[in-house]
């Protein structure tokens, strides 16, 4: 059986990151809507919008160990075991999640409503995590409630810094982790990864000041909107031109856990990626750029 495992680095301790993965009011702050946990009585528990096939009751506590807990998701008629644990690797605090089975590669693209949102749920919530355990507000949840892919938040830096964040492929790939190429003009390629490696690459729309957009191949399109205003810059970033009766939420919520550590790399003094290290099976060499 496959297994991934995504970790993520967090300046807080291993008490508090403890603390967050065990109390549901704090579980309602970075992972979901909805929780409940009583680890004597076996429940941990979360639901809501926030959450694939969001109704109550598909979890089922397994295990809780140190600094760890384990238990079952039953998601898109699969049966997943999922490990949530919390250590110290050379001196820094470590956040993993395990998957049990975890698709490959290849099958998270081809099939986003399913196998996308099995790889790409818990790299978002974990950055959610680390901001909320680090006393800052988490960057933004997928709501899969409605197909709208729509995201506004403000950004402690000036709309030049934020463009060049979303346009300099050496930038984007140290907080995103994963290499891109990006050729920055109006009518330029883009892709995830290599040209080489991408007969279809997207294709630059606009590119100034204050709007960056992307299109797809198959007519999708990616666009970030910045105005900027005391200091801050709002960004709102929409994900459009898709069939809304299958939305693309594993592609949504791949960019925003990148884009929550770009707001934290424009915003905090000595930053360091927050992503660890990632275990994922048919992941193709060179693609993820880990620090």
């Amino acid at each position: 059986m496959s297994t991934g495992v995504v970790r993520v680095r967090t300046r807080a301790s291993v008490e508090r990151v403890w603390e967050a993965l065990t109390r549901a009011e704090e579980l309602r702050v970075w992972l979901a809507e909805h929780a409940e946990v009583d680890l004597e009585q076996g429940v941990y528990e979360f639901w809501g919008r926030f959450a694939p096939e969001g109704e109550r009751g598909r979890q089922k506590l397994l295990e809780v160990g140190e600094g760890a807990v384990r238990f079952s998701w039953f998601l898109h008629g699969t049966d997943y075991t999922v490990g949530l644990g919390v250590e110290t690797r050379d001196g820094e605090t470590v956040v993993a999640v395990s998957q049990s089975p975890y698709p490959a590669w290849g099958e998270g693209i081809t099939d986003e409503a399913h196998a996308g949102v099995v790889q790409t749920f818990w790299p978002l919530v974990l950055a959610n995590l680390v901001e909320h355990v680090e006393g800052r507000p988490v960057f933004g949840f997928c709501d899969f409630s409605t197909p709208e892919q729509r995201l506004e938040v403000d950004i402690a830096a000036s709309a030049r810094e934020v463009l060049d964040a979303l346009t300099d492929m050496d930038k984007f790939q140290r907080y995103f982790g994963a290499r891109a190429s990006i050729e920055p003009f109006v009518g330029g390629r883009w892709a995830m990864g290599s040209f080489e490696d991408e007969p279809n690459p997207a294709k630059i729309l606009s590119l100034d000041e204050s709007r960056f957009a992307i299109e797809f191949p198959d007519g999708m399109v990616s666009s970030w909107e910045l105005a900027e205003s005391g200091g801050k810059t709002h960004l709102t970033f929409v994900q459009s031109g898709f069939d809304s009766a299958r939305p693309p939420y594993g592609s949504w919520m791949g960019w925003l856990s990148g884009f929550a550590d770009m707001r934290r790399m424009l915003e905090i003094p000595d930053w360091k990626p927050m992503w660890h290290s990632m275990e994922l099976p048919g992941l193709p060499e060179g693609v993820l750029v880990l620090e």
